[in-house]
């Protein structure tokens, strides 16, 4: 064995034995610790009453006082062995249980074969030492970052309570420090400044929302934040030791000082407390006061600039000097009407319109004098009516009693508000009144347990049906379903819960016990959890509609075999002439059948012409005038010609667009042939009365080319015959032949038929027609003729011939008239006088007469057929009804109103576009659509299923 092995056999074999005592204070073995050592520093035994808690360093063998039991840093003084130590007064910290450190200080001497070591606790005394100094630099800290916290401004706080923070946290040694604030308009607490070390993680963030998870803590010193204490705690403390340092004011707990990985070992050595909460109160005090000194500020930045915009403020009245105190705002909005802002009762009451007034008087008198608060809806006198009317929110209360009682109250503009509650009121008024008026019910149902019963009817129930709200239940309402409409009404219920809405029709038994048919449309309401709630929905009365279809739908077949079977052409066309629809009769007339008419195009049977005309009178349709009335010719396979009168309506959608044509037609060709035929017949009749003045006119040029003949012949015989006088003579007989010439050619063309078509051309050019046939005539029976204005350069359309035959026609009458009066005064000098009118729209023809004018009781009768003022035998009656007939189918109109000298016939005529005018008459003379037709008639008719190859265009 070893001689360090024997030591330590004899030192553990004394480990019972008492040790002797020694002089001085170092005899008392029951204090402190005692450590026995070996030569090498090993401790073999340890004694005295805080040798508990001793923590060692993990190891096998003996353990070695210098690497098991001490604070690393603090063996400085123990070097080499035991034996080196002797006379020196020794500091050692011990490393105990849960990180404490115990500071002690003692001296080592011989015992037996070893050394004794032997130390008091000194750690009372160090941990004082250390708090004094840490508490002096602490004061000093905290009052240099109080006297910055309030003489910074308000834009600087943040950053310097951030650097507050950040010396707090190096002098205490804290890895992390917050302050968290609680917010009471929000009643929530939220982080205000926050500091990290740059070794340290980032537990929190600057204005972090805390919520309510502070509200639970409470107390007056600072609470350690403990890894199984609260979860929510830890979890904001990020799993580590920390502390929480309260602070409380004249308003309560309202600022935590947060100090986080902040262990338990480090709390003593440093700060206490009562540091610690002065600190906090340091730092949160100041920033507190100027927060709210700041929050205030902006509360009354707002309240003014709310009470600008609001036009409100507060007003109150002094007892003392029975004076009214408005505020600035107010004052200012009442501008126009109140100039000061200290006003008199009197004058106050002046603001606002009398109707209001008494009423405001009587209840200020009763704040004034029972203490009635005051609350009253009050409009401003205004001087002009047109502005909106401006209405006040006037309220008022007593505060305090006695000397302290003070009349304090507010004025707000509710303008708008009034003024929509009168329009909305004013609308409900009117909605309510045609709802109760209209045959629709508007109802509520109220969904309880997947049943709907009624809740709500309109006033318009009871006259619709008879019932009231109170007798509606939904048992009731069942029985009153027809029968035969329950289970629709049962799957309408149905549908409504499952789509969340629905459209049915159905009948509802009233009062009488008379069905009606209604129109039920319905929504489902939810909540915001997606439940039904109750149903909004309407009832429209369609009895009488209903019944209308009803009876449509059977008389359908009736109505179609009228259609089919109607001597009448019905059709239907879109806007370029494509036949949709065509009944038997329209297909009968085209050689085709009725499922062979969609498609074919109507203008396939029309000229360039007519189907311009067409085309145009189409266009001219609209919503307001949907309906128009034609005539039309047109050329069908078979046919010479046909002439059908045409009725269209117009068929529209909501823009007015004209999407189809609705047509009815009829043959009109037999009747258009009989008028012509009489309108020929009257030309004819009017040309043998005309005979005797044609046979004047073309006998007196042929006298005078007889006298020519004779003197020439009579030069020739006596053979003395000037050139000169030949020359003369034959150019007087030329123009006397070309004359007979002009008037023979113009009654050829006035005798030939008219026509087909209308042609556009000057109505002059028929007055001078005219003139020209009955001009000799009339001078010869002593009539004169004046013409007035007959330069004019409008167009007209119709036949010209028939224009022509119109106006000999009432030139005749008026030289009949002219004649009978001078039979009876020979000194009567009869005239006649054609006049031309015209303006943008129309041409006048007039034909005035000095006959002394028609007796006024046969002004109504003058254009009836066979009607004459002439004696037996010189009349037919059919002149002027026939011409009146003429007039109208050009489209214009044959009026006669007598004057002062006789009688004034006029003849209006509308006037056409000058481009069509234009485009018309280029036409050439002789290859009219009369020489086509002529031509188109020599042809063999070519008979095809698709009339569309025969047009003529």
């Amino acid at each position: 064995m070893s001689t360090r092995e024997g030591l330590f056999g004899r030192l553990l074999g004394r480990t019972n034995e008492r040790l002797p005592e020694s002089s001085g204070p170092q005899s008392r073995t029951d204090t402190g610790i005692q450590l026995l050592l070996d030569q090498q520093g090993y401790v073999i035994e340890i004694r005295g009453l805080q040798r508990y808690g001793l923590a060692r360093a993990t190891g096998d063998g003996a353990p070695r006082l210098l690497l098991s039991y001490l604070v690393p840093g603090s063996t400085q003084a123990l070097e080499g062995v035991p034996a080196d130590w002797v006379g020196h007064s020794l500091d050692l910290d011990f490393q105990c249980a849960g990180l404490r450190v115990v500071h002690t200080r003692g001296w080592i001497q011989p015992q037996a074969e070893g050394w004794l070591l032997q130390l008091l606790d000194i750690s009372d005394l160090r941990l004082g030492s250390q708090q004094a100094r840490s508490r002096e630099r602490c004061t000093q800290l905290i009052l240099g970052l109080s006297a910055q916290l309030r003489q910074c401004s308000v834009v600087r706080l943040p950053e310097v309570m951030h650097e507050a923070l950040r010396s707090v946290a190096q002098h205490g040694r804290v890895p992390c420090m917050a302050l968290a604030l609680r917010d009471d308009a929000q009643s929530a607490w939220h982080m205000h400044s926050t500091y990290h070390a740059f070794d340290a993680p980032q537990l929190w963030m600057p204005e972090q929302s805390l919520g309510s998870l502070l509200d639970p803590l409470s107390g007056a010193s600072p609470m350690r934040v403990e890894r199984d204490g609260n979860p929510r705690l830890n979890d904001l403390f990020g799993n580590a030791d920390g502390v929480l340092v309260p602070y409380s004011d004249q308003q309560g707990l309202c600022a935590w000082l947060m100090l986080g990985f902040y262990p338990a070992s480090l709390h003593g050595p440093q700060m206490s407390e009562s540091d610690w909460l002065q600190v906090c109160a340091t730092l949160a005090a100041p920033l507190l006061d100027r927060l709210r000194e700041q929050q205030h500020l902006q509360q009354r930045e707002r309240m003014d600039a709310l009470q600008g915009l609001l036009g409100t403020g507060w007003w109150e009245w002094s007892t003392t000097s029975e004076l009214l105190q408005l505020a600035p705002q107010l004052a200012a909005s009442l501008a126009s009407t109140a100039e000061q802002q200290v006003l008199t009762r009197e004058a106050w009451l002046a603001l606002f319109h009398p109707a209001d007034r008494d009423e405001l008087s009587g209840r200020f008198n009763e704040l004034l004098e029972h203490g009635k608060d005051l609350l009253l809806f009050a409009r401003v006198h205004q001087t002009q009516s047109a502005q909106p009317t401006q209405w006040y929110r006037i309220q008022g209360q007593v505060l305090g009693s006695g000397t302290r009682r003070r009349i304090v109250g507010f004025m707000l503009d509710v303008s708008d508000i009034k003024n929509q509650q009168q329009q909305v009121a004013a609308a409900h008024a009117r909605l309510d009144n045609l709802i109760a008026s209209s045959p629709a019910v508007i109802y509520v149902q109220r969904y309880v347990e997947g049943a709907l019963l009624p809740a709500f009817f309109s006033d318009s129930l009871k006259p619709l049906l008879g019932w009231t709200l109170q007798e509606c239940t939904g048992a009731t309402l069942i029985e009153w379903v027809h029968p035969d409409d329950r289970e629709h009404y049962f799957e309408r219920t149905r549908q409504l819960l499952r789509e969340g809405s629905t459209r049915s029709r159905y009948r509802l038994r009233d009062r009488r016990g008379d069905y009606h048919w209604l129109l039920d449309e319905a929504k489902l309401l939810r909540d915001d959890l997606g439940l039904p709630v109750e149903v909004v929905g309407l009832w429209l009365d369609i009895t009488e509609a209903t019944e209308a279809a009803e009876r449509v739908k059977n008389s359908e077949e009736r109505y179609r075999i009228l259609v089919e079977d109607s001597p009448a052409m019905i059709c239907r066309y879109l806007p370029d002439l494509t036949l949709t629809f065509g009944n038997q009769p329209l297909a009968s007339y085209l050689e085709c059948t009725t499922e062979q008419l969609p498609g074919i195009n109507l203008s396939s049977w029309l000229s360039c012409e007519q189907r311009e005309a067409f085309v145009q009178r189409i266009g001219g349709l609209t919503p307001e005038s949907p309906v128009s009335s034609a005539e039309i010719s047109l050329q069908l396979p078979g046919r010479e010609y046909a002439w059908w009168v045409w009725s269209d309506r117009g068929i529209f959608d909501a823009q007015g667009n004209l999407l189809e044509v609705q047509a009815v037609g009829r043959d009109n060709t037999e009747v258009r042939r009989s008028q012509q035929q009489l309108t020929h017949s009257a030309k004819m009749a009017t040309l043998g009365e005309m005979a005797t003045g044609l046979a004047h006119e073309i006998n007196q040029p042929l006298n005078v080319i007889r006298m020519a003949v004779v003197n020439v012949l009579k030069r020739l015989s006596s053979g003395d015959i000037p050139l000169v006088y030949l020359h003369e003579k034959l150019t007087r007989i030329d123009g006397q032949i070309q004359r007979a010439a002009r008037v023979v050619d113009h009654l050829r063309v006035f005798g030939r038929r008219s026509e087909i078509e209308q042609q556009v051309f000057n109505p002059t050019q028929a007055m001078e027609g005219s003139v020209a046939l009955l001009g000799e005539g009339l001078r010869g029976k002593g009539v004169e003729l004046r013409s007035e204005g007959q330069v004019c350069a409008v167009l007209v359309r119709g036949h010209i011939d028939q224009l022509e035959q119109v106006l000999i026609n009432l030139m005749v009458n008026a030289r009949d008239a002219l004649m009978s009066k001078r039979e009876t005064d020979r000194d009567f000098e009869p005239w006649i006088v054609l006049s031309v009118e015209s303006d943008a729209r129309s041409v006048r023809l007039q034909v005035d007469d000095n006959a002394g004018g028609i007796d006024p009781r046969l002004l109504e009768r003058i254009f009836e057929p066979f009607f004459t003022t002439k004696p037996i035998g010189l009349g037919t009656g059919l002149g002027l009804s026939v011409s009146y007939g003429i007039i109208d189918n050009m489209g214009g109109r044959l009026s006669v109103s007598n004057t002062g000298h006789g009688a004034r016939f006029c003849v209006e005529l509308p006037v056409v576009e000058a481009a069509t005018g234009a485009l018309l008459v280029k036409a050439p003379v002789g290859r009219g659509r009369l020489g086509r037709r002529r031509d188109w008639r020599r042809r063999p008719l070519r008979r095809r299923l698709h009339p569309r190859r025969l047009t003529m265009c």
